[in-house]
């Protein structure tokens, strides 16, 4: 739940509220907790008392009010609206120096998809998540958070403007793999192209997963270095695009 006025979010949910408290508990401007969270959560009433922000006790229907649902599990922060920076150079220098695996959403539709993939994302280190500015669905919402479990304080978000270009420049120092469910590389017969290819040490990766409806567009795929896909029965034709980018980073994960 976005508060307009005050361009505030909601984060609600025990291991959100609590791993935001952990890492960053200074994106807390005010937090809304039930008496039985209070224990554990002392640390983080005493840290926003001594930056003179307010914390209250509350019942379940204050919390509802405030979060716009019933699965706040007792807890609720309130943030500063995000703002994602652009991706730019010097991130795309560090992922391919230090050899990590980074995700480019483009257009997954929604922000529970979201959260799901970035709550695997966090599990598999895969620190970097790329959202396309074209895709007004997945946003860091409420609902994000809650689902996200907690990664969202793990990974790092950036706004794609122009993926075509993006892609391009990315191409010179990482390897691209688009996820198409009609691919004729499996995912598993690409880990062994990229061991190969790695010469001893692990190349820097962008995941690139789209809607999971209307896939990758045509454009994108022809900028991608290897397509893949996750092999099946074929009675569904694919996988829910989260589902999908998990098993993805599990098998980049092990390379």
């Amino acid at each position: 739940m976005r508060n307009k006025l005050t361009r505030e979010l909601a984060v609600c949910g025990w291991n959100a509220v609590t791993a935001l408290g952990k890492y960053h508990p200074e994106m807390v401007r005010r937090l809304f907790l039930r008496e039985d969270r209070l224990p554990p959560l002392t640390g983080l009433c005493k840290h926003l008392a001594e930056r003179k922000r307010p914390y209250k006790i509350c019942d379940d229907e204050e919390l509802e009010r405030v979060c716009k649902s019933n699965r706040h599990q007792g807890v609720a922060a309130m943030i500063d609206e995000p703002e994602i920076p652009p991706v730019n150079q010097e991130d795309l220098d560090a992922w391919a120096r230090e050899g990590k695996t980074g995700l480019i959403l483009f257009s997954v539709g929604n922000d529970h998809n979201l959260g799901a993939i970035v709550r695997s994302a966090a599990f598999f280190d895969t620190p970097l998540v790329v959202l396309s500015d074209t895709d007004e669905a997945a946003q860091l919402t409420t609902s994000a958070y809650r689902v996200a479990e907690g990664g969202m304080e793990y990974v790092t978000f950036r706004k794609l403007r122009n993926a075509s270009a993006f892609l391009k420049s990315a191409a010179k120092s990482l390897h691209i793999i688009g996820a198409d469910h009609r691919a004729r590389l499996r995912i598993r017969d690409l880990l062994v192209v990229l061991g190969k290819n790695a010469g001893g040490g692990r190349p820097g990766i962008a995941l690139v997963v789209g809607n999971e409806e209307t896939g990758l567009p045509p454009e994108i795929k022809e900028l991608c270095t290897s397509l893949v896909r996750i092999p099946g029965s074929g009675v569904m034709e694919s996988l829910n695009v989260a589902q999908a980018a998990t098993l993805f980073l599990h098998e980049l994960y092990e390379l």
